[in-house]
């Protein structure tokens, strides 16, 4: 797995090798993290290593690898935090304007249960619509490590470890 990580991350181009983990665990997985290209991890489940062959991980590995060359970690973050960003900000608008709108002509300010009440109701909308929106870029991201573990470990290596996972969740 070590040797397999350093080959592949040095075929993506990465100046700093990622540190790479095996931790014990039957589910069948595998995930890329760390703040940069430069200080990043790869690791492996156990369950993975159990039930796929050489090549297979050898896909895995390489896709994860992707996602480090890609710069997704941080990328996610961002939008995964401007997405936030977005929503608390219109939750708030939203609120104030519907609080101020609702409020009788003789009161100076509008309620501020009513505008909390509000707020909250408006976070937990837009924070489902935002969620849409990041999971779309995680689609891109997660179609782009594909294309990039079949570039790194080899198509017939990144289509072996697709199907793999595909027999294992998707068995018929």
């Amino acid at each position: 797995i070590l040797d397999m990580t350093y080959r592949l991350a040095r075929a993506a181009g990465l100046s700093k090798m990622p540190e790479v983990g095996i931790y014990d665990n039957p589910e069948i997985n595998a995930f890329a993290t760390g703040p940069s290209r430069n200080n990043s991890l790869v690791a492996v489940s156990t369950g993975l290593i159990r039930s796929m062959d050489r090549n297979e991980i050898e896909g895995v590995i390489g896709h994860e690898i992707a996602h480090i060359a890609n710069g997704d970690m941080v990328t996610m973050t961002l939008v995964q935090g401007v997405i936030n960003a977005f929503v608390l900000f219109f939750a708030k608008i939203a609120a104030w304007a519907i609080a101020n709108f609702m409020r009788s002509s003789n009161d100076e300010s509008p309620s501020y249960m009513l505008m909390f009440g509000l707020e909250i109701a408006f976070q937990i909308v837009f924070g489902i619509l935002g969620s849409v929106v990041v999971a779309y870029f995680s689609r891109i991201r997660e179609f782009r490590a594909d294309k990039g573990g079949a570039t790194f470990a080899g198509r017939g290596n990144m289509i072996a470890a697709l199907q793999a996972l595909q027999r294992t969740y998707n068995p018929k």
